[in-house]
């Protein structure tokens, strides 16, 4: 009887180490991540800002580490255009990137739609109705499931949209925020922390 009770608690605490939260952004400085371009990314009052810089070109900033399957929460609030986005395993040379964006964007831009970059495109985009869940110039806060070939997005609690692609689930790679290209962007964010499902 003892060894099964054991053998429980080894299984439950794998599950829970398992299950353990990630903070990838420490509210103090940019530890852990990769700056791809010229735009700017830098902490202010524990918040992480982008700014376009004088080029007004794409800008990105990845983890210096790849997740497969994860769930991940993250705030954000769009102030000026307000047009960003979460990429999702996705690799880089240079601003060039290759994966795929859950889009962070203004009202009627289809926050929550999922984006191939440099490849098919628009693969899903939110139902119309589903454009008022976003707060403009206020804090939003994002979910995104990625498990295998799934992919799910929720903003301010309202699931957005869910996709199953053979070609996402094959792909491997970091998490990346985005500056778009045009200037005058600026966004803040907090508290991004990610669970691997893994």
């Amino acid at each position: 009887m003892k060894n099964i009770l054991w053998g429980l608690l080894l299984v439950a605490a794998q599950f829970i180490s398992a299950q353990e939260t990630i903070t990838l952004f420490n509210g103090e400085n940019l530890d852990g991540w990769i700056n791809h371009g010229e735009e700017k990314w830098f902490v202010e009052n524990g918040e992480l800002i982008c700014e376009s810089g004088p080029k007004g070109e794409y800008g990105y900033l990845s983890t210096e580490k790849f997740y497969k399957d994860f769930e991940l929460t993250l705030e954000f609030k769009q102030e000026a255009d307000g047009n960003s986005g979460v990429f999702i395993r996705s690799t880089f040379e240079g601003t060039k990137v290759s994966g795929w964006q859950v889009e962070v964007a203004p009202p009627g831009k289809d926050t929550g739609g999922i984006y191939e970059s440099y490849g098919r495109g628009w693969l899903i985009k939110p139902e119309p109705e589903k454009d008022k869940v976003l707060k403009m110039g206020e804090w939003n806060t994002m979910k995104i499931r990625v498990k295998g070939p799934e992919v799910t997005s929720w903003l301010n609690g309202v699931e957005m949209v869910h996709l199953e692609d053979e070609i996402i689930g094959k792909g491997k790679g970091a998490i990346a925020l985005q500056i778009h290209d045009g200037g005058g962007i600026r966004v803040k964010w907090r508290n991004i922390q990610l669970v691997s499902l893994d």
